[in-house]
């Protein structure tokens, strides 16, 4: 198994059930296991039974929780563009609020629920703390526009640092001509801009290094499910995203005597036979439909039960 897991597919097949309990899967196996939830409707904690914020809260042994704080990843990218502005002003080019808000805006909305997954990417893919981090990422079209994002804030920031390196220059060259070479201005080595792009870059190459990540999608057996699912693969292929597994969730093996269910049941053969045939360079994994809420760590160990053993 890959040291990173992301689970996507669309709202309500029970992406973060799955998460959940193959953290808790993998934390009793002794690997000590980080869950992140990227997704804006967190709902983690509510699967763990747990008080769960945005750093890390041990849940037991070997095994934490976090759902990434969703104003962190603005704030961070945001900084970096107000200390280009207050640098500009220092040249003598002002920018006002509205002038930092486009600058800031190039390519990614502040607030930008994505922004805050991103961050939450790249801080844990840059830790070396766990063993195993298991990502439970919001809904498909939130989880697409995350996996553009690192080349879109590249071009934003690619944009400003240009910008940035006109405006030293003109300044240098002012300073020389007034001072001569010891005017010319002394600037840190320590660049933030280029950090951050270096990060972004990493969280890119760590994305698709099948060596390091594995994408999971999860899906219930339903016709519009699977047809969004094969969509959810097709594009994870077009951004060179490792998927390896399929898991079908809310499964009905017991159907009884109920005659609704059993039409149920093989309306669910069917859909799952047609994952199967479309997509069948994946792994297909089943996990029963549970009774009630799925919540707490005896629930989860239930359905980690029917999660591939590999590790």
């Amino acid at each position: 198994m890959t040291r990173f897991v992301l689970y996507g597919g669309k709202g309500g097949v029970g992406k973060t059930t799955v998460a959940a309990a193959t953290g808790l899967r993998l934390a009793r196996d002794g690997y000590e296991t980080l869950v992140v939830s990227t997704d804006p409707a967190h709902s983690l904690a509510d699967s763990f039974d747990a008080a769960l914020g945005g750093d890390p809260t041990e849940i037991r042994e070997n095994l934490w929780g976090v759902e990434v704080d969703p104003q962190a990843g603005v704030d961070r990218y945001r900084v970096l563009f107000e200390a280009l502005a207050d640098e500009l002003d220092d040249a003598g080019i002002r920018l006002d609020e509205e002038d930092v808000a486009t600058l800031f805006t190039s390519g990614v909305m502040p607030g930008s629920d994505e922004l805050a997954a991103l961050e939450g990417l790249a801080t844990y893919v840059d830790s070396d703390r766990w063993d195993r981090v298991v990502f439970d990422t919001a809904p498909t079209g939130h989880t697409l526009r995350l996996l553009d994002l690192p080349s879109v804030l590249d071009r934003g920031m690619a944009t400003a640092l240009d910008l940035r390196d006109q405006v030293r220059r003109k300044v240098d060259a002012t300073r020389t001509m007034l001072f001569g070479p010891m005017g010319r201005k002394r600037r840190e080595e320590h660049d933030d801009f280029t950090e951050m792009r270096e990060r972004m870059e990493r969280v890119g190459t760590t994305l698709r290094d099948p060596e390091q990540t594995e994408f999971r999608v999860v899906t219930i057996p339903e016709t519009m499910a699977v047809r969004e699912s094969e969509r959810l693969v097709e594009r994870l292929g077009e951004f060179e995203i490792p998927v390896t597994t399929l898991v079908v969730n809310k499964v009905i093996e017991e159907p009884g005597d109920c005659e609704r269910c059993l039409g149920k049941q093989a309306v669910q053969a069917d859909a799952i036979a047609a994952l199967r045939a479309s997509l069948s360079d994946l792994d297909v994994w089943t996990v029963p439909d549970e009774p009630g809420e799925v919540t707490g760590l005896e629930t989860l160990e239930r359905v980690g039960a029917h999660l591939d053993k590999r590790r």
